[in-house]
């Protein structure tokens, strides 16, 4: 099981109440919402192996390079130029100071915790899923990860709806019943569509309908647009134009939207840990950040 952590602590710093406090008052809403997520997806679906992959570089540059709107938006400060330092992510005041707290928590459980430099955790769970020997479920609410799923080698999206006790579970049955495409075939769907939360443009006048079309038509985003070149093709004239239109877009979009699955990542072990790697700091830990019932159920959790 790799969990897109970030994407989880989110949703668990907009779902449990901020009120929900450290004794020196310090929030810790999504410390412990997190935990609560970890000990239902392991109560509920018993993984081997637990991965929380981290973005050590949320925009990484050559992305930006490629596409420089690429989550432009969701930029709160830009890094110095030539620093080695990523942009400053816009983050919520009081979620910030929690993400150092949440990875001594893990490290103290024991739970593996892997980012790369230069990449987000996307490539890092890319990257990893593409080494598994068996099959593996991915926990994010960032649908382009469904690009990743794979009825063949048992790779699934776990995407959830309401908390983590409410999960869609995507596979290649539910892209074709929503989208009309396979894993591969939803990142060209998403490149061609756009998409505003990652700063993507897509193409103007191609939306999701359209573009799974073209992609039923012409299997992948290199057959449409072989296909727009040809001018005996079944394209229409206005999709033609359009397509031609955004050949310097479609030229760099893929290297951006597919997630990278050769990353170099460091050899931890990722199973699941029965027992806390560091008691001692975890019990620190627990005991400075009020971390209460939360962590005790993950404890019993892990320790089944």
């Amino acid at each position: 099981m790799l969990l897109d952590t970030a994407s989880l602590y989110f949703r668990a710093y907009f779902g449990v109440p901020e009120s929900v406090r450290a004794p020196d008052g310090t929030p810790v809403n999504a410390v412990r919402g997190l935990l609560d997520f970890i000990a239902r997806l392991v109560q509920d679906h018993h993984p081997d192996d637990l991965v929380a992959c981290m973005d050590f570089d949320w925009r990484p540059q050559w992305r930006v390079d490629l596409i420089p709107s690429y989550k432009a938006h969701r930029v709160a400060e830009e890094a110095p130029a030539g620093s080695a330092e990523p942009d400053e992510e816009e983050i919520p005041d009081t979620l910030s100071p929690q993400v150092p707290i949440i990875e001594d928590v893990l490290d103290a459980l024991g739970i593996a915790r892997i980012g790369a430099a230069d990449y987000e955790a996307d490539d890092v769970i890319g990257t990893l899923t593409a080494r598994a020997p068996g099959p593996v479920d991915i926990v994010t609410g960032d649908r382009d990860l469904f690009q990743l799923v794979d009825d063949r080698r048992g790779i699934r999206v776990l995407y959830p709806l309401k908390g983590v006790g409410t999960l869609q579970i995507t596979d290649e049955a539910l892209l074709h019943e929503k989208y009309g495409v396979d894993g591969p075939g939803y990142a060209d769907l998403a490149l061609l569509r756009g998409d505003p939360s990652d700063g993507l443009p897509g193409v103007p006048g191609i939306g999701e309908k359209t573009a799974a079309k073209l992609l039923a038509g012409y299997r992948d985003l290199a057959g449409i647009m072989a296909a727009a070149e040809d001018p005996a093709s079944k394209v229409t004239p206005a999709q033609r134009a359009r397509l031609l239109e955004a050949r310097p877009y479609l030229a760099v979009a893929p290297k951006v939207v597919k997630v990278a699955t050769d990353v170099a990542v460091p050899d931890v072990d990722h199973a699941l840990p029965v027992e806390p790697a560091d008691p001692e700091r975890l019990d620190a830990l627990a005991t400075q950040w009020g971390l209460g019932g939360a962590l005790q159920r993950l404890l019993v959790t892990l320790h089944r």
